[in-house]
């Protein structure tokens, strides 16, 4: 599995701008897509919500890839 670090630069991120900024999806609203159709995993945990708050020390997996949020 690819593993992407993603420097944080606030207190937390969306989760849909998160796979846009980390390359995943082309446009936040591509990441809601692709929230809502349950293709991502956060923590190891299936997660639906769109815009769920991610904060350093989580991992968000999505495509085989796994982003480390620092």
């Amino acid at each position: 599995m690819q593993t992407v670090d993603f420097k944080l630069t606030g207190e937390y991120v969306a989760l849909c701008d998160l796979l846009k900024l980390a390359g995943l999806a082309s446009s936040g609203g591509e990441g809601k897509v692709r929230v809502a159709r349950g293709d991502v995993q956060v923590d190891g945990q299936n997660e639906t919500r769109k815009t769920a708050k991610i904060r350093s020390g989580q991992k968000v997996v999505c495509d085989g890839v796994c982003i480390a949020v620092r």
